[in-house]
């Protein structure tokens, strides 16, 4: 059996650095968790459902993520502009792995010191 020497491999080699370099980012998988949930979604809708995150943060990893095949972005002709954000097929591959990171954190949520003091 031919074992793995890690001083010959290279971690940016791997799919996990691909996907990390797609994803991470403070906001990136959030973003991705509300348009996996909610379908179609306006940016006043993201930024509200997200709370603290700054406008041109928002436009700014949106358009990332745009750029990165992950988010389609619908814009209309129309005054006030409208322009919608939903999955591509692509970031629609995500979901699996978004739904375990859910399910593992409902799995394996730690109590809070403040219910914990409760007790």
């Amino acid at each position: 059996m031919d074992q793995k020497c890690i001083s010959r491999e290279s971690l940016g080699n791997t799919g996990f650095s691909y996907t990390l370099s797609l994803i991470s980012g403070k906001y990136k998988m959030t973003i991705l968790y509300t348009l996996m949930n909610f379908g179609v979604v306006r940016f006043n809708e993201i930024k509200k459902y997200i709370g603290g995150i700054s406008y041109k943060t928002l436009s700014t990893t949106l358009k990332e993520l745009e750029a990165d095949e992950l988010v389609n972005r619908k814009e209309y002709p129309q005054i006030p502009p409208k322009v919608e954000y939903s999955l591509t097929q692509r970031g629609k591959t995500l979901i699996p792995i978004l739904d375990s990171m859910c399910e593992w954190g409902e799995k394996n949520r730690l109590p809070s010191r403040k219910s914990q003091a409760q007790l």
